[in-house]
């Protein structure tokens, strides 16, 4: 299976935000959320996720992500938020080892004009877990 996701990719783990949450007895606690960039980018994925059975056997996931600038980024912090999406809407049953076993071919690009995630999701047949 093979899809596109437009826009610009954003990684999860970058400028997450610190919050407050008030708990009954009124006291605060602090916790962590993604950057609302991120929480924007999750949310316009969802319209181009392909509504499938959701995968819950060995797959390698490549992605090629086409970045709208140079700057440099990880791309595990990429592939991290991918499967974090994938997982949400229901492509993969988890993002563990059990089901995705490889990432190979996942790359980085450039394209100023036409930022976008091309995912490509493949059986990987006579995998052993231990």
């Amino acid at each position: 299976m093979k899809f596109t996701i437009y826009g610009n990719p954003i990684t999860k783990k970058n400028t997450p935000r610190i919050v407050t949450k008030k708990l009954p007895n009124g006291k605060s606690i602090p916790f962590i959320l993604p950057s609302e960039a991120y929480v924007k980018y999750e949310k316009d994925a969802k319209q181009y996720i392909p509504k499938i059975d959701t995968i819950d056997y060995p797959i390698n996931i490549k992605c090629e992500f086409y970045m709208q600038t140079r700057r440099k980024v990880d791309i595990s912090n990429l592939i991290s938020a991918i499967s974090d999406i994938l997982t949400k809407y229901k492509v993969i049953d988890d993002d563990n080892r059990n089901i995705v076993v490889s990432y190979d071919g996942s790359r980085v690009f450039y394209d100023k004009e036409n930022p976008r995630t091309i995912v490509e999701i493949t059986k990987v047949d006579n995998y052993e877990q231990w």
